[in-house]
């Protein structure tokens, strides 16, 4: 029989932390005077005594280490437990939201995906943006580990590939996972205390340019404003652009230059196609926007640099309306948004390698085509790819178009419109953000579709965000009678 207590012990501890982080919303709107940080306080209470109640009650069950099935359905549960006590201040708070919708806002924030259903974000409580900023940081945080420690570990989606590369060579310097996910923690703090003071040099205010940094570095999304990012046009964009290219990098790599190995940051071919790809993407958009449309050839480049950045990367961050673009700029918005970032990454979507991994399988198949008595292996960074890998990358892109299909279908029978239905089921489960059209799109949020359509769409979040199949096996009967 499957032991539980594990896995209630260490949900139980995360419910802990996170009523204790509510602490930092409490103070702050204590110091505005808003009359909000009951909310936060009996939110924190509820978290503290949930989460310590469950962490006493199953800490009997800790004397071994984790089995491939609770490590599977431990790290489902997580994002399943964190979002429904994230949820409470939102419901408690000035928003008033249902539970649907406290929930997807919290399901969004923490998996990073910045959907929303909160308008007039402008004249809400400062502690309540606060909050927001700090799930999707946290979830930034989180969903680094998973990647780096529970999915190579769990053989999910082509993960496997990373695990010697995170721990086996750089077993000489860090030695166990433990130290290496420390580390990136530091990396990540420290990155997001750069990003908020350089928010701060270039004009945002010190509360915004911390919930925007939280919110940047964890390529999440939110904002304090309705119209997001717009509010700060100019060379607030520049920098936004950088710090999600940053975030969306390999955060091993960073720990690999902290230990004094520059090199891997900067030969890895994951980096340097992503970043090609943008390049291409930007030059391109950009000549379309100074060619078809009337901008200055600086604010064409401003602007599709950081608004493809954006959605490459899954922040969700929006300048501009850019379903005014044309439609060949529409289409090319939706389709980044399937690419995403670099494995190791707060970046979501199907990330860079496992392109890359496919098409050295298709190139390697047409060899043998040509060459049918020629032996071909495909490659990664110069190594051979074991069959499990292609196996596991493969079935993952084929889960990934049958769950946007069954998400975009489910989402149609609710009644919502095509191009809706769509982009709806793509930002939910490549965690990207906006959508596209006049509800869900840049200039619009979540608030107007019904609540079958809202949790359709938080589950899909949760899938995307866990890569699938890692939330897939244990809805199987084997699963449970192993």
């Amino acid at each position: 029989m499957l032991d539980l207590r594990p896995i209630g012990y260490v949900i139980g501890l995360l419910v802990t932390i996170l009523g204790g982080m509510m602490v930092f919303p409490l103070l702050l709107d204590l110091y505005d005077g808003k009359g909000e940080w009951p909310v936060f306080l009996e939110s924190a209470v509820i978290c503290l005594l949930a989460g310590g109640c469950l962490a006493l009650t199953c800490a009997n069950g800790i004397g071994r280490g984790l089995s491939i099935r609770q490590t599977f359905l431990l790290t489902t549960l997580v994002w399943v437990a964190l979002p429904f006590f994230g949820a409470i201040p939102l419901m408690l708070g000035a928003t008033e939201l249902s539970f649907t919708d406290a929930f997807f806002e919290a399901m969004s924030g923490l998996t990073t995906t910045g959907s929303t259903v909160i308008s007039g974000l402008d004249d809400l409580p400062r502690g309540l943006l606060l909050w927001r900023g700090i799930l999707q940081w946290l979830g930034g945080i989180g969903i680094i580990v998973v990647a780096m420690v529970f999915l190579p570990e769990l053989r999910v989606g082509g993960m496997q590939i990373f695990k010697s590369e995170a721990f086996d060579t750089m077993g000489k310097i860090l030695p166990r996972a433990q130290e290496i996910a420390k580390q990136i923690s530091v990396i990540y703090l420290v990155l997001t205390m750069v990003c908020a003071l350089v928010y701060t040099v270039l004009g945002m205010g010190p509360f915004d340019a911390l919930v925007h940094a939280m919110t940047t570095t964890s390529t999440g999304g939110f904002s304090n404003y309705d119209a997001s990012f717009g509010t700060f046009s100019g060379p607030a964009e520049y920098a936004a652009s950088f710090f999600m290219v940053a975030a969306a990098l390999p955060f091993v790599r960073y720990v690999q230059m902290v230990n004094g190995q520059m090199t891997p940051l900067f030969r890895d071919s994951q980096i340097q196609t992503f970043l090609a790809t943008i390049a291409v993407l930007v030059l391109v958009s950009a000549a379309v926007l100074v060619t078809i449309f009337p901008h200055h050839p600086e604010q064409a480049v401003r602007e599709a640099l950081f608004n493809i950045i954006s959605i490459m990367s899954g922040t969700g961050y929006a300048s501009v309306d850019y379903m005014q673009w044309g439609a060949f700029l529409i289409m090319i918005f939706f389709f980044i948004g399937l690419i995403g970032g670099c494995a190791g990454s707060t970046a979501c979507s199907v990330k860079i390698f496992r392109y890359q991994l496919l098409f050295a399988s298709i190139r390697v198949q047409v060899q043998r085509i040509r060459s049918p008595n020629g032996v071909f292996v495909p490659r990664y960074e110069g190594r051979p790819v074991t069959p499990d890998v292609l196996s596991s990358v493969i079935s993952f892109f084929m889960f990934f178009v049958i769950t946007l299909g069954i998400v975009a279908w489910a989402l149609a029978l609710t009644g919502l419109d095509f191009i809706t239905a769509i982009s709806g089921a793509a930002t939910a489960v490549a965690n990207i953000g906006p959508g596209l059209g006049d509800i869900i799109g840049p200039a619009g949020n979540f608030a107007p579709l019904n609540d079958t359509a809202k949790w359709i769409l938080a589950i899909a979040m949760l899938i995307g965000r866990l890569e699938l199949m890692a939330v897939y096996a244990i809805l199987t009967v084997r699963f449970w009678r192993s």
